[in-house]
């Protein structure tokens, strides 16, 4: 499936929320209002914690070793893998931190959270905010301008904040987004991301 948005079989419902407008693919809720950072999460099932944990090898005579050098990641609320080739480096961002980024970024009047939304198991996430007024394009053309932050749990990828003219609703359009952005942060997820985040924010 290209919209590769995440369904989540405890709550029988796509993790992916838009305000007013369906998606093309017509997956997840549709709100009436725009909704603070914290409702978003919510709306677009990222309120969960990521793990990490040592990967356990098995040996031929039934012994186990805990690697010192090799971890995964996993879900909290339904223990999906998200991510198993991570280095002792990677860093944990969990959703609730790096939508508190965005917060910090997105303050003030005008802006409104528009989209959010899990791709896979929840290996990477994403959410869009609808910037005041628009870029014009040619004499009669109005496009809509966006900031969005995307993020993974799965080694692949950093945490991306970047401006964008695409409203993103998908694994293509945030795809897209990434191709077709200005003015981005990218930040590795490892040790002190958390403190290079605030960095960033600075």
């Amino acid at each position: 499936m290209s919209h590769n948005i995440h369904f989540n079989e405890d709550k029988q419902q796509h993790s992916f929320f838009s305000v007013k407008e369906t998606a093309w693919h017509k997956l997840g809720q549709v709100i009436a209002d725009y909704p603070t950072s914290k409702e978003a999460l919510k709306f677009a099932g990222l309120d969960f914690e990521v793990i990490k944990r040592p990967n356990i090898h098995r040996l031929d005579n039934g012994d186990e070793l805990i690697s010192n050098n090799s971890f995964f990641t996993c879900r909290s609320d339904n223990n999906a893998i998200l991510g198993d080739r991570l280095g002792a480096d990677y860093e944990v961002v969990q959703n609730t931190e790096a939508f508190a980024f965005f917060d910090a970024i997105v303050g003030g009047d005008g802006i409104q959270y528009e989209t959010a939304g899990a791709l896979g198991k929840g290996e990477k996430i994403f959410i869009t905010a609808k910037l005041p007024g628009y870029i014009k394009v040619g004499k009669d053309d109005l496009v809509e301008k966006y900031l969005f932050l995307t993020t993974s749990h799965d080694g692949y990828g950093s945490i991306t904040a970047a401006f964008t003219p695409i409203r993103i609703v998908c694994a293509n359009t945030l795809s897209a987004a990434m191709q077709r952005h200005s003015n981005s942060i990218k930040i590795r997820h490892t040790a002190n991301a958390k403190d290079r985040l605030e960095q960033a924010l600075r």
